[in-house]
């Protein structure tokens, strides 16, 4: 478990601008040294500004797309193509902008895909691709990410892992169906915290006034199933990214002494 380091940017804009820079470096150090790249992508208004910074960047180039594998920590089960699926707002926000590889985008089946309206069955079939991708250096059932992306909920939720909820309090399994989230739509597919817990750096992006309660109290020792967020720690590196409306709240022992 690695002990969370906090980042504060004045605001949501420069938030997503050096976060999107921030993750360049990590890809393009992480292809330098093992000659691919593996990122875990999150939605909501901080995932896909991130991405949408990124698009605009013109150190994106640096980043060699083919050699780049991404995949989401959780997803609407909604149908293909759905305007509130994340896959759909990642592609408008990035991916059609740059040529990623198809075969390396793993998007969480859709309802109206192989599964149909089973979600239990469509998170099953991506914890075998997440499993199949895995090698013997990665010590379980998923590969080590090298970064993976959460946005943190007015709630404390974390990708679709939300407080007192069955999926929060999974063990064993890596991706969830969800049934009944307090957040529409219901039913979604997730990864859960052991999964979460595979990569090499977990981030966790929060900003506004409306996330400075949840920063707070996942900050502050609350527990994993009151405080999904709490819980979502990274092997080597555990980076809160705030802005300075959601690091608001936040004890004085804990605000970064210098941020930019």
């Amino acid at each position: 478990m690695s002990t969370p380091q906090l980042v504060v940017h004045r605001d949501k804009e420069l938030m997503a601008q050096a976060a999107a820079a921030r993750l360049i470096t990590k890809i393009v150090d992480a292809q330098a040294a093992r000659g691919s790249a593996s990122v875990v992508l999150t939605g909501g208004r901080n995932g896909n500004g991130l991405l949408a910074a990124l698009a605009s960047s013109p150190a994106r180039d640096a980043i060699d797309w083919s050699r780049l594998d991404l995949w989401w920590g959780d997803e609407r089960f909604l149908p293909e193509g759905d305007p509130e699926r994340n896959v759909t707002q990642a592609r408008a926000a990035l991916l059609d902008a740059v040529p990623v590889d198809p075969k390396r985008v793993h998007a969480m089946p859709a309802s109206d895909g192989p599964y149909g309206k089973d979600v239990d069955a469509a998170a099953a079939a991506y914890a075998e691709e997440l499993a199949a991708a895995a090698g013997p250096e990665d010590h379980g059932d998923v590969p080590t990410f090298d970064v993976l992306m959460l946005g943190v909920g007015p709630d404390t939720h974390v990708a679709s892992l939300f407080p007192e909820l069955p999926a929060v309090r999974e063990t064993e399994r890596t991706v969830v169906g969800v049934h009944g989230a307090p957040k529409p739509p219901p039913v979604r597919v997730s990864m859960t915290l052991p999964a979460i817990r595979a990569a090499r750096e977990v981030w966790l992006l929060a900003a506004g006034e409306d996330k400075a309660q949840a920063a707070a109290i996942a900050l502050s020792g609350a527990g994993e199933v009151q405080a999904p967020a709490a819980g979502a720690y990274g092997r080597g590196r555990t980076l809160w990214l705030l802005d300075s409306a959601a690091a608001s709240r936040l004890p004085r022992a804990l605000y970064p002494p210098a941020s930019p």
